[in-house]
């Protein structure tokens, strides 16, 4: 008997009552084989082991993007039962992809989730390549150094270099920023097409997170435009009061945007457009990791 197992947009089938569940995590791709058992009910009646791998996926998701969520929270946006949420919780919790936290019983991911991406063979290419020249970057301009891509309508940091200089204390690898609120999602969001923007406008909106992030929809197409233009973004105080970034985008061999790049500091010193030289070295580097992908200079 063949089971056919919907994964995101990926079937996948098994002749032996398993399914390989994708987890894309930190710009890498974990496949795992699941026994199903059909004989599972969850708390709601519906089917057993298939649909309790993509509820437990959803709450990763939700769990990456928001960093920490409790149980009444996660069962609302999935539309499920909240015993059905413990459950599934309590399940991730003993193979320690997820943990409870001390703020009210909320839940985040685990150190599970590092253990699963180390059992892969190799680095993804890009981060693999960037590595050196990002370090040199950070080194050069003293301050926090981030590679990005884009994954589920959202920017997620994939690589940090930290400069000698830099305040910042929090590794952002692995986190999902918003694409209108920072500079590498800039960066990516202005290299989609007016379709592809129109629908992850659509599903993600222009939510305030400061009182100077761009809200207003006809801004930030103008926004768009000139980063397109001049091949640059930088954000002042948009995704976190105090904090400054400029991105430049990073290509495949297609020409294509794969990829961000960007140098973050604290507003009160990091002035991205009075600091000589910097916006052409970030270009540069972009440019560096790009070569190293394939892309040949026009």
């Amino acid at each position: 008997m063949v089971i056919q197992t919907r994964l995101g947009s990926k079937w996948r089938a098994n002749r032996t009552r398993r399914f390989l569940w994708r987890f894309p995590l930190l710009g890498r791709e974990v496949w795992i084989m699941v026994p199903v058992n059909n004989r599972e009910k969850d708390a709601d009646g519906q089917g057993g082991g298939v649909q309790s791998v993509d509820r437990a996926l959803q709450i990763l998701e939700i769990l990456a993007r928001d960093g920490h969520a409790g149980v009444s929270e996660i069962a609302e946006e999935m539309g499920v039962h909240k015993s059905t949420v413990f459950r599934l919780l309590g399940s991730l919790v003993s193979r320690e992809i997820v943990r409870q936290n001390n703020d009210r019983g909320k839940y985040q991911l685990g150190f599970g989730i590092l253990r699963l991406a180390s059992s892969i063979p190799g680095r993804l290419s890009l981060v693999h390549e960037a590595r050196p020249i990002l370090e040199s970057l950070a080194d050069q301009y003293k301050e926090t150094v981030n590679l990005a891509v884009l994954r589920s309508n959202y920017a997620v940091n994939v690589d940090q270099a930290m400069g000698p200089s830099s305040l910042a204390t929090y590794d952002w690898v692995g986190s999902l920023t918003p694409l209108h609120a920072t500079s590498s999602g800039k960066v990516l969001l202005a290299a989609l097409s007016a379709d592809e923007r129109e629908l992850v406008i659509k599903k993600t909106g222009l939510s305030a997170r400061t009182s100077r992030t761009v809200t207003n929809r006809a801004t930030l197409e103008n926004q768009l435009l000139d980063i397109s233009r001049y091949g640059f973004a930088v954000v002042h105080e948009e995704f976190e009061i105090g904090l400054t970034a400029v991105a430049a985008p990073v290509f495949n061999h297609l020409g294509n945007v794969i990829g961000a790049v960007s140098i973050s500091g604290p507003a009160f010193r990091f002035d991205p457009e009075g600091s000589p030289g910097l916006i052409e070295d970030l270009q540069d580097a972009g440019l560096r990791i790009s070569e190293k992908m394939g892309y040949t200079r026009r």
